[in-house]
């Protein structure tokens, strides 16, 4: 019988570092509702990377979800020049 793991997340089962893991969700959640609301703008790419300062290439890369190229830190500042409210918990 194979030996078979079960993880609390995808990115736990995707990265062994359980801090690192934590972030990768982190950008994940954020990234997708930042594509959600891309999407329900009707904008182009052009007009999206013009509304976000950022590159038509990169605004590509967001809606691929290429999530490896966007630190945390770049999807709270997209986030907030969509309008979206991100707040952070932090729990001991």
């Amino acid at each position: 019988m194979k030996n078979v793991k079960q993880f609390d997340s995808v990115w736990d089962a995707l990265e062994d570092n359980p801090i690192r893991a934590r972030n990768l969700q982190l950008r994940s959640e954020l990234m997708i509702r930042i594509i959600e609301k891309i999407k329900a703008s009707g904008l182009t790419q052009s007009k999206t990377a013009n509304l976000l300062n950022i590159t038509q290439p990169r605004v590509s890369a967001l809606m691929q979800g290429k999530i490896e190229q966007f630190r945390l830190d770049n999807l709270v500042d997209i986030a907030h020049r969509l309008g979206l409210s991100v707040s952070l918990e932090i729990a001991a």
